[in-house]
């Protein structure tokens, strides 16, 4: 809900900074060097935020920024359409997705293909069976929070 908020208000800095939106196509937003302070700002401040706040993280939030430059444009859009998929999932299918994603890491793609065919003809009750097998380990993220004392 934060980020949320945040978006919006970083997405309203970039309108307010004058254009008129009567136009029937927006005008496209500047580059990076045509933005003014206060719109650097309020792109940057997010991220600055969960720096802080969050230091047992900066390791994870490193790699995947040098991750993110490093992939192509058609992989940076294969990743996002993959985020809001994974937005829009239930706690259990995220649950199913961790599970799968960590066990098809480990796999050749020719297993992949083989595990994603036998995933779809599995029942409910065969692919709770297979993640009693596979559960991957709980995550950093999580076994810290866990042990963060309550604020």
């Amino acid at each position: 809900m934060k980020a949320a908020a945040l978006r919006i208000l970083a997405l309203g800095v970039l309108l307010a900074s004058g254009h008129v939106l009567a136009q029937s196509a927006p005008a496209p937003l500047p580059t990076w060097e045509k933005l003014t302070p206060e719109q650097r700002e309020a792109l940057i401040a997010p991220v600055r935020d969960r720096w802080n706040r969050e230091p047992g993280d900066r390791g994870r939030m490193l790699e995947r920024a040098q991750r993110w430059q490093a992939m192509t444009p058609e992989q940076r859009a294969q990743a996002r359409h993959g985020m809001k998929r994974f937005e829009g999932m239930s706690p259990d299918q995220r649950r199913h997705a961790r599970a799968l994603f960590a066990r098809m890491k480990t796999l050749s793609p020719e297993q992949r293909e083989a595990l994603r065919n036998e995933w779809k003809k599995m029942t409910p009750e065969q692919r709770e069976a297979w993640m009693r097998d596979n559960a991957p380990p709980p995550r950093d993220r999580d076994r810290d929070r866990n042990r963060r004392p309550e604020r």
